[in-house]
């Protein structure tokens, strides 16, 4: 039953990420704000987070290399933490004109950990020392 459900999971939020990937492409105006300013190019790290979001997501549906999509999900999640953060920092409002409000920050603090979390059960990750390099253990 684990199985089924790590399965039912990984392609659910496979085809999610694709489709947020595509939306980098057909909406760019509504993710460049959030893009800290230090990073240069807004464009382009939206263009690039996108990209990764698509074979992210098509890692995730398949399954020979679910595994490792999931794994390097998670650590792409917390990768791209800072540009919510900084959103939430400087109160930038997104593309669309709208803010998030502290609360809607927090929800999404607790979502992105939680998708973190998905990912790594997805992976069946044992605990966190296994992402570390080798070289580091």
């Amino acid at each position: 039953m684990k199985s089924i459900t790590r399965t039912i999971s990984a392609l659910i939020f496979g085809i999610f990420l694709i489709n947020v990937g595509v939306l980098h492409f057909t909406d760019t105006s509504w993710f460049e704000p959030i893009v800290p300013k230090i990073l240069g190019s807004a464009t382009f790290w939206v263009i690039v987070s996108g990209i990764v979001e698509i074979i992210l997501g098509i890692g995730l549906i398949l399954p020979k290399s679910r595994d490792i999509a999931a794994k390097c999900t998670a650590i792409f999640l917390v990768m791209i933490y800072p540009a919510n953060l900084n959103m939430w920092i400087y109160n930038i409002k997104l593309g669309d004109g709208t803010y998030l409000s502290t609360s809607g920050h927090v929800l999404r603090l607790f979502g992105q950990i939680l998708m973190i979390g998905l990912n790594l059960w997805i992976s069946k990750q044992k605990s966190w020392t296994e992402l570390r390099p080798y070289w580091l253990r």
